[in-house]
């Protein structure tokens, strides 16, 4: 077992939600803590707590890449990478989680009953797509562990 699934096993006994995870993940390597962004990914838990949405794998993993490349305000801008990363984060995520039928759902990935039962394919699949955002930000000229969070700060 790698050092990250083990903390992502951390976290999760801690409590926290597969997309809650990758965001504390993200801003344990920039060296923040962001109690009120954390929680806030709660919400995409579970496909937005009935397995029937996007998988919070997946929704997280995309609001990490948004944490670097997303506009933040009216004094910043939107980095151009930031779209062709979330088209590359949903291609790799499409082959990798084994959705079934293609659909992207905690339901279609999971089974009927992931939202009432934790899955050890869900730390599998937390555990990839943080490594997978990782490798796309650093591929687009994004430093994971720079405080500004944003490259062209």
């Amino acid at each position: 077992m790698d050092d990250l699934m083990i903390r992502v096993m951390r976290l999760s006994s801690q409590g926290l939600y597969c997309s809650q995870i990758l965001m504390a993940l993200a801003l344990e390597i920039g060296g923040h803590a962001n109690k009120e962004l954390v929680r806030s990914l709660a919400g995409l838990a579970f496909g937005c707590g009935l397995g029937q949405c996007t998988c919070g794998v997946l929704s997280g993993a995309a609001c990490v890449l948004a944490l670097y490349a997303g506009k933040g305000g009216t004094d910043e801008e939107e980095s151009p990478a930031l779209m062709p990363m979330l088209e590359e984060l949903n291609d790799w995520f499409r082959a990798d989680a084994g959705c079934q039928g293609g659909e992207v759902t905690c339901e279609a990935i999971m089974g009927p009953d992931a939202p009432k039962t934790p899955q050890q394919k869900c730390g599998v699949l937390v555990a990839g797509a943080f490594a997978k955002v990782m490798e796309i930000l650093t591929a687009n000229g994004f430093d994971p562990a720079d405080p500004s969070w944003r490259a062209d700060a």
